[in-house]
């Protein structure tokens, strides 16, 4: 007897899984991609003649916690209205069973791929500060990320920055950082085994989500998600991300970009990615702020500077006038010396 190939098993294996739309107002276009609960699908919605992504568990007859998490994810992004933050369209059921809902279809590059043409320093952080603001708007509504890596940013084709994948968000029943929480009753950690074949990326190789568990990804999950400690998981926990992220666009090597970071920048990180949560800042605004004034020339909180490097900082903000009258200093000099002739 034949047996069949790979493809003819994983393509009978999407057939399989492809969800019923009867009865919806959405007509399936084709598959996206895979997360850590469900599929995301290009669809249709026939009524406003859009194009939208469906989000959908894996297979039917999930059990209900999955679904759960599911909808939960859907009710995160409805109170979280912000351009940098896709919004939600539509919730429901499917006629198997399944949970699903869509969301509008971002077309772009995942950040890893779309920071390859960025060249220069000043334009990352710019990047980076656009995300920041995103993640500060969540923490201002009580919702931290949980998951922040490149991988879960989209950069659109018009510079629009989205931060994705909301599945792990943690609603916050203190909104201010420091404030103690409720027990949560996610607090294990379960890793993914790596499967047979499959390629080593640390932005892609998350911790994966069931009953009971906490999802993140090593090298961006703070060390305080990694012991499992979810009850003091605050805004700082989103920030160490963040200054993982920081650290991670401006160390990545690309044709055309050389990695720079001076002093300033590795205080930066270094203070956001600090192994304390104290020790880090203790807001989002306040990490944006320090990026802010680095990329207006001026000194930063996370680097007490020397006098040397204020004078270096302060030859590199105003070189242009200082050269200006140099020059003009040096012309007089030489007008003196002429006359006296």
């Amino acid at each position: 007897m034949k047996s069949l190939s790979d493809k003819v098993i994983e393509r009978l294996r999407a057939g399989a899984e492809e969800p019923d739309l009867t009865g919806t107002r959405y007509r399936l276009l084709e598959r996206v991609a895979r997360g850590g609960m469900g599929v995301v699908y290009a669809a249709e919605d026939e009524k406003l003649e859009r194009r939208v992504a469906l989000k959908v568990l894996d297979v039917p007859g999930t059990d209900g916690d999955l679904a759960n998490r599911l909808m939960r994810e859907a009710r995160v992004l409805a109170r979280l209205e912000h351009p940098g933050i896709v919004p939600v369209h539509d919730v429901g059921t499917l006629a198997d069973g399944r949970v699903f809902y869509t969301m509008k279809f971002v077309e772009g590059q995942r950040l890893d791929k779309f920071i390859e043409g960025v060249e220069s320093v000043q334009d990352r952080l710019r990047l980076f500060l656009r995300i920041c603001e995103a993640v500060a708007f969540a923490h201002a509504r009580g919702v931290l990320h949980r998951d922040l890596k490149p991988a879960n940013i989209m950069v659109g084709p018009f510079g629009e920055v989205l931060v994705m994948d909301w599945g792990l968000a943690k609603i916050l029943r203190g909104e201010q950082p420091g404030v103690p929480l409720a027990a949560d009753p996610e607090a294990t950690i379960l890793e993914r085994a790596k499967q047979p074949g499959e390629a080593s990326d640390s932005t892609k190789s998350s911790v994966i989500t069931g009953h009971g568990t906490v999802m993140g990804t090593p090298g961006y999950m703070s060390p305080e998600q990694a012991r499992g400690e979810v009850e003091v998981l605050d805004a700082r926990s989103d920030i160490f991300s963040l200054g993982a992220l920081l650290r991670f666009m401006l160390t990545q090597k690309t044709p055309g970009f050389t990695p720079r970071l001076d002093r300033s920048l590795e205080a930066i990180g270094r203070k956001a990615t600090a192994e304390r949560p104290a020790s880090r800042y203790p807001a989002v605004q306040e990490l944006g702020q320090d990026v802010s004034r680095y990329l207006d020339g001026l000194s930063v909180e996370a680097h007490p500077e020397s006098i040397f490097e204020k004078l270096t900082r302060f030859y590199r903000r105003y070189r242009f006038f200082i050269l200006l009258i140099l020059a003009y200093l040096v012309m007089r000099v030489i007008l003196l010396l002429v006359l006296k002739r």
